[in-house]
Formats: C-alpha cells, sequence, structure tokens
C-alpha cells in the first residue's frame, strides 16, 4: 500500500455530496406513484437518497454486504468490561462457523457477512474464511498512552477503504458495517467525548452490561485516558490513535471508502457510528452517504446520531453490535427502494389523482 496519509487525503478528496438535482427527480417520481403523498413517510426520504446516491429513479440495493471487523482493546486491563478479552477471538470463530446472530440475520436477509480480523490479540492465520487485515494484536492500553501510533491508525483506516473498494468492484448495491471487540465500547466513549467535547458520564454506558460500579470505574478510566493523551478534536487521526481501536478505524477507512465509490453504508450501533464520526470529521461529505441502522441503548450514540444529523431506520432497543441492527435495516432500506422502482404511477394503473 503507498503512503496511508496520502492515500487517505486522495480518498476524502474524491468524495462529493450527493447531486441535488437526483434528489428533486427521485421525489418529483414519488408524486406520481400510487399512494397519497408522503404516505410512505421515511420509506420516501430514504428511497430518494438512494436514487439521488446511484443516481438513477430506480435504485437496487439486491446485493448487501456487511463487513464485521474485530479487534481487542489493551484498555480491557483496566478491567472495564464484564467479558474477558478472549471472547473476541472466540466471536470470531462463532462468526465464521456461521452460529451468530449476525450470522442468522444475514441469511434471513439475503445478506453477504464478511468477517475482518483487523487486530485481534490471537493468530487467526489459519481460518480460511477470515479476511487478514490484522494491523496488531490487539491495542496497547490507553488509560496508560496511546492505543497505537499514528502510522497504525492510518494504516486501520487505508485498510478499511481498500474493503470498500473490494465491495464497490464485486457489485455489492449496499455495504453495512459491524463489530466485535471486547472493551470497544469503552474506545466509542472516549472518541464520543472527545469529538463532542463532553465529559464521559454524559456518552459512556454499560457495554457488555457491567453494574453501577462497573460503569463507574469505567467512566473514570475514560476520564484518566482523555488526560494522558489529551487528543485534539479537531483530528480524527489523532483521536483514532490515542483513544481508539483497530476496528473502528478501519470501520472509519470502510465508511470514507465507500462514499468516495458512491456506495450507500448502513452503520450499526455506537461503535460504528463513532467510526463514522471520526470518517465525518475527516469528509463533511460522508453524511449523504450514511443510514443509521438502528438507534442502540447505549447512552452515547444518541450525542452521535445528533451530530451525524440523521434519523435511525429502526429504534429496537438493541445493543449487541455485530452488524445486526445494520442487517434488520437493509430490509427496509431494499423495500424502499423498491417501492420507488416498481410501484405503478396514476397514469399505468388508470387511477384518477385527486381533483
Amino acid at each position: 500500500m503507498e503512503d496511508e496519509s496520502s492515500f487517505i487525503k486522495q480518498i476524502y478528496e474524491q468524495i462529493e455530496p450527493i447531486d441535488q438535482s437526483w434528489l428533486r427527480a427521485a421525489g418529483e417520481r414519488q408524486l406520481t406513484l400510487t399512494k397519497p403523498p408522503t404516505s410512505l413517510g421515511r420509506l420516501e426520504e430514504i428511497a430518494n437518497r438512494l436514487a439521488a446516491i446511484q443516481r438513477t429513479l430506480n435504485p437496487r440495493v439486491t446485493d448487501k454486504r456487511i463487513y464485521v471487523v474485530a479487534g481487542d482493546h489493551g484498555v480491557t486491563a483496566e478491567g472495564v468490561s464484564a467479558y474477558p478479552r478472549e471472547v473476541t477471538a472466540q466471536m470470531v470463530d462463532n462468526f465464521l462457523s456461521g452460529g451468530a446472530a449476525i450470522n442468522v440475520l444475514g441469511r434471513a436477509g439475503g445478506i453477504e457477512v464478511r468477517i475482518v480480523d483487523a487486530g485481534v490479540d490471537a493468530d487467526l492465520t489459519d481460518r480460511a474464511q477470515l479476511i487478514q487485515a490484522k494491523a496488531m494484536r490487539g491495542t496497547a492500553n490507553f488509560a496508560l498512552g496511546p492505543a497505537m501510533t499514528r502510522a497504525e491508525a492510518e494504516w486501520c483506516v487505508a485498510a478499511g477503504v481498500e474493503l470498500a473498494q473490494v465491495a464497490a468492484s464485486d457489485g455489492v448495491h449496499l455495504l453495512g458495517i459491524g463489530e466485535m471487540g471486547i472493551g470497544n465500547t469503552t474506545a466509542a466513549s472516549a472518541i464520543t467525548a472527545v469529538l463532542l467535547g463532553r465529559d464521559p458520564e454524559m456518552v459512556t454506558g454499560r457495554g457488555t452490561g457491567i453494574d453501577d460500579e462497573g460503569l463507574a470505574h469505567k467512566i473514570e478510566v475514560i476520564r484518566l485516558a482523555i488526560r494522558v493523551n489529551e487528543p485534539d478534536a479537531s483530528d480524527a487521526i489523532e483521536v483514532l490513535a490515542k483513544v481508539g481501536g483497530a476496528e473502528i478505524g478501519m470501520m472509519a477507512g470502510i465508511v470514507l471508502g465507500a462514499a468516495a465509490k458512491r456506495l450507500p453504508i448502513v452503520l450499526d450501533g455506537f461503535i460504528s457510528t463513532a467510526a463514522a464520526a471520526l470518517a465525518l470529521t475527516l469528509q463533511p461529505n460522508v453524511r449523504d452517504y450514511l443510514f443509521i441502522g438502528h438507534k442502540s441503548a447505549e447512552r452515547g450514540h444518541a450525542a452521535l446520531i445528533e451530530m451525524i444529523g440523521e434519523q435511525p431506520v429502526l429504534d429496537l432497543c438493541m445493543r449487541l453490535g455485530e452488524g445486526t441492527g445494520a442487517a434488520l435495516a437493509m430490509h427496509v432500506i431494499e423495500a424502499a427502494a423498491k417501492l420507488l422502482s416498481e410501484m405503478a404511477t396514476f397514469e399505468v394503473a388508470g387511477v384518477s389523482t385527486k381533483e
């Protein structure tokens, strides 16, 4: 791979805002379909934006893929999770064998699920179906210093861009991201606190289900990490390097790469939205290509949703991760596209319009 810093810059310089003329054309077509105006609510807004992204009034999302990106976090040494670090590698094997929630939802929705090793603290090189993109065997403990070097952070983002480019080359119409990584809600909370300038208490939740005492400790660890590292909120790569994770960086890269290819991207919950917030900080035009799959029960997710300025497709009180919310949202997004593409017009159906 060429110098990652210049590669990333080239990518986000390619990201253009969606063409408003296509958005208007889709809105005009909605008015000709056999339904009262705006009667399909947000399905119309979703379909219109898909039309503008794909530059067609017949948007297609039949080929769907979710990348589930896995990585470990050194901050788990501080006791911020209810589960041990080894669970990350164990869940990767569960994904590969098809036994996790995301596998079930992928099969139900005709979604291809691909698993990526971004930074799992285990040797997984013998897993034939695993995408090998390991940047490191887990990040460093960011309560003591940076999670990774800037070069490592840039490498993660660049590798994510390449995953999105592969998806575009494969003819994927709709791309989703999910994750697995014990300790990653701590990283996502730290990123959110830095980017939004908020106290960690306002954006930190229970993650794997820690109790009140564990939550208070987790908040203090994040406060300590921010004091120790002093990340610059205006420099997304620095924030990622100091308090992020390999899988978060790779997902940020997938978002950038998808937007550069005019590929709509469906976020999952809190952690993937934190990754998208980093991408948005690098290139604001990314926003036009984002669909927030669902509103997570994690405390910080609402704050990130407000930052992005897009309504979630679903709100099911989920907080599992893995891309599960993105998978469910893809059903709705595909339905919205089909409504715009396949509904009859008043003229074709011979149905009278209102006087």
